[in-house]
């Protein structure tokens, strides 16, 4: 190899530019930031304020509907509020045999417990039930001759902390209307009062004593004063005095 074939290529790679020419995928972007560039620097010298300009045009997604945020919100994971002082006040347990239908009632749950302001953590995934049946598939010789069942219950916990207790039965309220299918829920609700429980059901005691006594006043006189009107009208009506 003699000097010239070495220097050759080497003489090549410091002929090349530097900045190379840009793909395919990345030259709409490079023209369209010079673009803007040229805009800002022509806008700075005649002392105008600075013009707007799209950097990502994309005929395809011009052609396209955009839609809602609040349908854009359902292909994303559900927002979640925080905790302040992480006392539970709920604990929901959601059951199920089929796994998909689990999973959906679960963030239906977390996005109900978002836009009621409540703070939900889970869903913890439960251990599960399992449950096994031996029935014979026929009698007398053929006892034998067995068959076995087996029942799966997937189970997932949503907890609430620091919730309100009449915004959690809201909560509760709208889970069971719009119950899913094939879904069971069981609710743990915890309320807290005050330290002066004592005094607010003495208080409360002489008003239930009130409607009590009121309603024990009339206690057994509606039947009586019913049976004697009744009995006056049928010694009064003309079937009675026929039957003489």
């Amino acid at each position: 190899m003699t000097r010239s074939t070495i220097a050759r290529p080497i003489r090549q790679a410091l002929s090349r530019p530097l900045i190379q020419q840009p793909r395919h995928a990345l030259a709409p972007l490079v023209s369209v930031r010079s673009q803007a560039s040229v805009v800002d620097s022509n806008s700075e010298s005649n002392s105008e304020p600075p013009q707007l300009v799209n950097e990502l045009p994309d005929p395809r997604e011009e052609k396209e509907v955009r839609l809602p945020r609040a349908v854009q919100a359902l292909y994303l994971q559900p927002l979640r509020r925080e905790a302040e002082y992480g006392v539970p006040s709920c604990d929901l347990q959601l059951r199920s045999f089929s796994i998909p239908n689990l999973e959906f009632f679960c963030d239906f749950a977390l996005r109900a417990a978002y836009y009621l302001n409540l703070p939900a953590f889970g869903p913890v995934p439960l251990p599960k039930i399992r449950e096994r049946w031996t029935v014979p598939r026929s009698h007398f010789i053929f006892k034998k001759s067995q068959e076995n069942f087996e029942r799966v219950t997937r189970r997932r916990l949503i907890q609430i902390r620091d919730g309100h207790p009449e915004t959690v039965q809201i909560w509760l309220a709208y889970l069971q209307k719009h119950a899913y299918y094939g879904i069971g829920m069981k609710a743990n609700v915890w309320e807290f009062g005050s330290v002066s429980t004592g005094k607010q059901m003495d208080a409360e005691a002489k008003s239930l004593q009130e409607i009590v006594e009121q309603k024990m006043e009339h206690f057994g006189r509606d039947k009586t004063m019913g049976t004697v009107e009744k009995v006056k009208e049928l010694l009064a009506s003309e079937r009675f005095r026929h039957t003489k």
